[in-house]
């Protein structure tokens, strides 16, 4: 008795895999070794038959079979005749059913993942991963939001909306002229202050406040703006910028050019008319990254 309880709980997990029966024989079969002649000929069956049932195109045979074919192949006992009946079920159950399953497999593979991580960084590993997203992301893949987030609730087949994502607040960024940078090395990921930013995907998506008036009209003293280093950008938009040598850092609009003798050159144009525009090489410019979202508050 209890040596077939002890199987039943290593076989239980791996029912849950989602491989079909079929896929169970081939695998097996494989890995010792066998032909698809070889395991009909010790089962006494025709190959064609074996063929069929590993590729799904006919119906799982009854449990004399596959005892047979457990014991060819050196199978737990009950193995394949419980993945059987479990995938029998699943057809009986139809399309809902199958739907709901296949849910619970995501969930548990989203907590084994979860577990996996907890297990091999440990705390810090843990940090880490919150501070990504990542961890927000497996929470919801375990367990989505179903109260207070649009087209969710229990029995709703809509994609749970996922909580605004949590941006590292860098530095304050000079809207006038570059000023120094001291985020310690974009990207850390890591800051004293965050603000959630509903919309935005990127892991590496910063925030920063804007500081002068040179981005005025359409950015003013205080606002808070997102980057994404992730988002393609491309001449006229507004972005960050980190200067080099001296790793400064300015938020101005963005315009790839050439000079006079057909050089490339990157003009970082502010909006209000009263401050010039800067010209760099593009060796000097060690990074753009795009504006893609604006806080504010409202006076």
């Amino acid at each position: 008795m209890e040596r077939s309880r002890d199987m039943h709980e290593r076989e239980e997990p791996d029912v849950r895999l989602g491989l079909t029966v079929g896929q169970r024989i081939r695998e097996a079969r494989e890995r010792r070794g066998m032909s698809l002649q070889d395991l009909a000929d010790a089962v006494g069956c025709a190959k064609s038959y074996l063929s069929s049932i590993e590729t799904g195109k006919r119906s799982l045979p009854g449990d004399e079979v596959l005892a047979a074919v457990e014991r060819t192949l050196e199978l737990p006992a009950g193995h394949l005749v419980h993945a059987a009946r479990w995938e029998k079920s699943l057809d009986a159950g139809g399309a809902g059913v199958r739907k709901d399953v296949a849910e619970l497999r995501r969930r548990a593979s989203a907590a084994k993942q979860l577990a996996a991580l907890l297990r091999e960084r440990g705390s810090k590993g843990l940090d880490a991963a919150y501070l990504s997203g990542e961890l927000a992301r497996m929470v919801d893949r375990i367990a989505p939001p179903e109260s207070g987030q649009a087209g969710a609730g229990p029995g709703s087949d809509a994609i749970p909306v996922p909580l605004p994502m949590e941006v590292p607040l860098i530095n304050s960024v000079a809207a006038g002229y570059p000023t120094e940078f001291t985020d310690l090395g974009y990207p850390a990921r890591v800051a004293d202050e965050y603000v959630r930013c509903p919309d935005v995907h990127d892991p590496d998506a910063f925030a920063a406040r804007v500081v002068g008036d040179s981005m005025e009209p359409a950015y003013y003293e205080g606002d808070i703006v997102i980057f994404s280093p992730a988002k393609a950008l491309a001449s006229g938009q507004d972005c960050f910028a980190r200067i080099e040598p001296d790793q400064t850092s300015t938020f101005k609009r963005v315009f790839f050019e050439k000079d006079a003798g057909g050089r490339e050159v990157i003009r970082l144009q502010p909006l209000n008319s009263r401050y010039a525009p800067s010209v760099y090489q593009r060796e000097q410019v060690a990074g753009l990254y795009a504006a893609v979202s604006v806080m504010r508050k409202i006076p």
